[in-house]
């Protein structure tokens, strides 16, 4: 009878939620609906770029390709209602973010240098925010009651809330947006740091 492997979740307490789902990509080739989407473009073996957003696929002759929208304008362009100009990428550049399904419970990864493929976007496991250097402008999902909350940005570091739990205040990312091309401060909200993860 083998023995069974131990359970990394064991040592976590009642009140601490599981992590979200983590974000993965798939090539836009693959006929993902696009509009409004997270996108990342780029080349494999050169890098990839995010904070973009993208819109439907055009054709122009025998070539397919995405307009492809830096986050802020996309935000400010559905907002303000305004046009906002959209290079267009050969769609076999484009790699759409989507919510993987949540892997199963396994041992901690030993600490140490992660190596990636070049061939692809790497995948990224969602961080728990009390395991980050800095969060401030950093997207954020706030789990509460099995709930996954995204399109957040952080607006503070960790600190003592007034409850004496260590927080981070937390805004809309369009609100997170709205305060640069605007002036006007975010409404926030402020969140336990044991119910927030980087995205």
């Amino acid at each position: 009878m083998s023995n069974p492997l131990p359970d990394p979740f064991a040592d976590r307490p009642d009140w601490a939620p599981l992590p979200p789902r983590p974000v993965e990509t798939v090539p836009a080739t693959s006929g993902t609906e696009l509009r409004g989407r997270r996108v990342l473009v780029g080349l494999p073996g050169l890098g990839w770029r995010g904070d973009l957003r993208a819109d439907e696929r055009v054709v122009q002759g025998s070539r397919t390709y995405v307009p492809v929208i830096p986050e802020h304008e996309w935000y400010r362009a559905e907002s303000e209602q305004v046009e906002v100009f959209a290079p267009l990428v050969p769609v076999e550049r484009v790699w759409v973010e989507t919510i993987g399904e949540r892997p199963p419970p396994t041992s901690p990864a030993p600490s140490g240098i992660r190596l990636v493929s070049l061939d692809a976007p790497n995948r990224r496991p969602p961080t728990p925010v009390f395991d980050a250097d800095a969060v401030t402008g950093r997207r954020v999902v706030h789990v509460d009651n099995g709930v996954e909350r995204r399109d957040l940005r952080a607006v503070t570091e960790t600190y003592s809330g007034a409850d004496g739990d260590i927080c981070v205040r937390v805004t809309p990312e369009l609100e997170w947006y709205r305060w640069a091309w605007r002036g006007q401060a975010p409404t926030t909200l402020e969140i336990p740091v044991h119910l927030l993860w980087l995205e």
